[in-house]
């Protein structure tokens, strides 16, 4: 079996790739730049990540089109990145634009980094999202392809400590895109508090 995940550079997408390939899983990671105020910085993360760990080269997909228009605190400056954060349609477009890479690879299933449902904010990172968005897919699609959400029961602080567990270093969870994280995004403060 065959997955696609959806890679960022960041610490939840690069242990999801760690995993399965420890668990001998074909990995097509696949990074979507959708207009994020992170993309360049995302993109060169997870080019690093990928290249020190010898993970397989992620592929690029260019739907920076969608952030140009729909605007939050991830896409847009003149928005708050924190309160502002939720874009429409994100995790959505993401599944959709993995299955469609997953059918053109002969993948059986994409995987998404999201984390526990205790910590979801939006209404496109829970499970019952996964199972509906995996049913249409389905439909999409003309056959299965699996949504799975390897780290769902995971809190940010079992996500770090497996990381450290694993010498995982180097990624890049920031939704500002700086050189250095800013300390207010969504991503940074879940890291601060867990630490």
């Amino acid at each position: 079996m065959g997955v696609v995940n959806l890679a960022s550079g960041g610490l939840d997408s690069s242990l999801i790739t760690m995993l399965s390939l420890e668990e001998g899983v074909d990995v097509y990671p696949l990074f979507v730049d959708y207009g994020q105020l992170a993309a360049n910085k995302e993109w060169e993360t997870c080019l690093a990540v990928h290249e020190k760990f010898g993970f397989p080269e992620p592929d690029y997909m260019d739907l920076s089109g969608f952030g140009k228009l729909i605007i939050s605190g991830l896409t847009s400056p003149e928005k708050h990145i924190k309160e502002e954060a939720f874009t429409p349609g994100r995790n959505l477009l993401f599944l959709l634009a993995a299955s469609s890479y997953a059918v053109q690879k002969g993948a059986s299933a994409v995987s998404i980094g999201l984390l526990s449902e205790e910590l979801s904010l939006f209404p496109d990172q829970t499970g019952v999202f996964l199972g509906k968005a995996e049913l249409a897919i389905e439909e999409a699609m003309g056959q299965k392809i699996s949504v799975v959400a390897p780290l769902l029961e995971f809190k940010k602080a079992d996500v770090i400590a497996l990381a450290k567990e694993k010498g995982l270093i180097g990624t890049y969870s920031c939704h500002a895109g700086a050189e250095v994280p800013c300390g207010e995004c969504i991503s940074c403060m879940e890291t601060q508090i867990e630490q």
